[in-house]
């Protein structure tokens, strides 16, 4: 017997995961230093618990709001949106969980607000308690964000005047105006991709990890991706220009954001115009609106220096791990190479990644939507760095693109694993905090289970 699904068991069932991480994240989630908590606390345990029961139960809403979606009567894109602004509510008022990067935005938008460089100096010249929330780690490294979302920061450090709650909740509206313009885009990438709009809202904006990196991680990656979708659309619709211009201001809030120049000129190309001029008209549009928005935002071009902007020592992409291990051994043998392993394996990543998606736009070229997502994805993927918020990239423009449902099946896999790979506040676990992490997931799969259960029961009842 199928477990029963309607929409509205969905909404209630993800209302009560996305509630339970906001409950949790109270004293489990990346908290202003004042206010953090031991984790070895009663309350930060309780927390803990709290959030990844949460997790669950909404993965398991999205799961079963897939098999709606896939079904004879899926819902409509309106009640899709309806379902995400019900889950994203929770959300809005809850301590920023899963990173600390919001602390950073909000120091560096009030040193741009304070006409410092953000370009060749890290938050620790700032000083005072928007500097102190920002993790160590960055303390004294420069800002890897373009001169948009810069000017973004300071326009909200200078009308928040540096009161940290104001802040946060002004770029978690930030975040969600971002969230917002990726739900608008979704329908009509997917039309025009010839995918179904209901599966992409669900894939794209619906997903577990939108909710929880871009709404209640509150990260600028939101606004990128926000402002991608509408400039793919403003091509597609026959608006280049409108199209460069929205893509470039994307890539000015962060840098893979370029790729999707590549897009704008396919999209061009397909019509008719020959490549050397659609090259040329989108690079004059690029051109003059990085001039603009630098200039509108006061920082200068240090920001094309930053992109080099040293990666965290720990993170755990694919070059790194490897780096790390290489150097290990190079050490072990007494090499002086050692200290080489991480930049080496850095390169090759990066050769990798142009490699591929070099090969992915001599395939795909003819559908550039979905060689944009999967280019994005390659650079997640191969890249310096990676957190879950980064699959994002990808994950966005393949929802609306994807060409068959075992595409979906396996980035929606790919999802439910990186939704439980961070712990709320964003730093790293220790073996009593990932027991805490698991005891709650499981016990969210114990109520699940036995809800199951108990819908069951009346059925069986009534054919005995």
């Amino acid at each position: 017997m199928a477990f029963p699904v309607d929409l509205r068991r969905c909404q209630v069932l993800g209302l009560a995961g996305t509630a339970f991480l906001a409950l949790g994240g109270e004293t489990a989630g990346a908290l202003p230093v004042e206010d953090l908590l031991a984790p070895s606390s009663v309350q930060a345990a309780f927390g803990l618990v709290g959030v990844y029961f949460g997790v669950v139960l909404l993965i398991a809403a999205w799961l079963l709001l897939g098999r709606l979606v896939r079904g004879a009567e899926p819902p409509t894109p309106r009640q899709l949106l309806l379902v995400l602004a019900v889950w994203a509510a929770p959300l809005l008022l809850a301590p920023p969980l899963f990173s600390r990067d919001v602390y950073s935005y909000l120091a560096q938008g009030a040193m741009v607000d304070a006409h410092m460089d953000v370009y060749t100096s890290g938050p620790a010249q700032l000083g005072g308690p928007l500097a102190d929330e920002v993790a160590p780690v960055w303390q004294n490294t420069a800002a890897p964000y373009g001169p948009a979302f810069m000017g973004v920061a300071s326009l909200l450090s200078g009308l928040t005047r540096g009161e940290l709650p104001a802040g946060l909740f002004g770029m978690r509206l930030v975040a969600l105006l971002g969230v917002g313009l990726m739900a608008a885009a979704l329908p009509r990438l997917a039309r025009h991709s010839g995918a179904d709009p209901a599966a992409a809202l669900w894939l794209g904006a619906l997903n577990p990890l939108v909710l929880l990196h871009l709404v209640a991680g509150a990260h600028n990656d939101a606004i990128m991706l926000g402002l991608l979708g509408l400039g793919l659309v403003a091509a597609l619709g026959r608006w280049p220009v409108l199209g460069a211009v929205l893509v470039t201001l994307a890539a000015l809030v962060k840098a893979p954001a370029a790729l999707g120049l590549l897009a704008v000129i396919a999209v061009q190309a397909r019509r008719g115009r020959s490549p050397v001029r659609a090259t040329l008209t989108t690079v004059v549009a690029s051109g003059a609106t990085t001039v603009v928005a630098t200039a509108v935002a006061g920082t200068g071009y240090g920001w094309i220096k930053a992109l080099d902007t040293p990666v965290s020592p720990h993170n755990w992409a694919l070059s790194s791990l490897l780096g790390r291990a290489t150097g290990r051994i190079l050490e072990h043998f007494g090499s002086d190479l050692a200290p080489l392993a991480v930049p080496a394996w850095h390169l090759l990543g990066l050769a990798l990644t142009a490699v591929t998606v070099l090969l992915i736009w001599v395939r795909l070229r003819p559908r550039p939507v979905y060689a944009l997502g999967l280019s994005l994805a390659a650079v997640a993927a191969f890249g310096p760095a990676i957190r879950p918020w980064y699959a994002i990239w990808g994950l966005f423009l393949i929802a609306a693109a994807a060409p068959s449902t075992s595409v979906r099946h396996r980035v929606a896999a790919v999802t439910g694993v990186l939704a439980l790979a961070v712990l709320p506040s964003g730093g790293p676990a220790d073996i009593g905090q990932l027991v805490l992490a698991v005891s709650g997931g499981v016990l969210g799969v114990v109520v699940l289970w036995q809800a199951h259960q108990a819908a069951q029961a009346p059925a069986v009842e009534r054919t005995a």
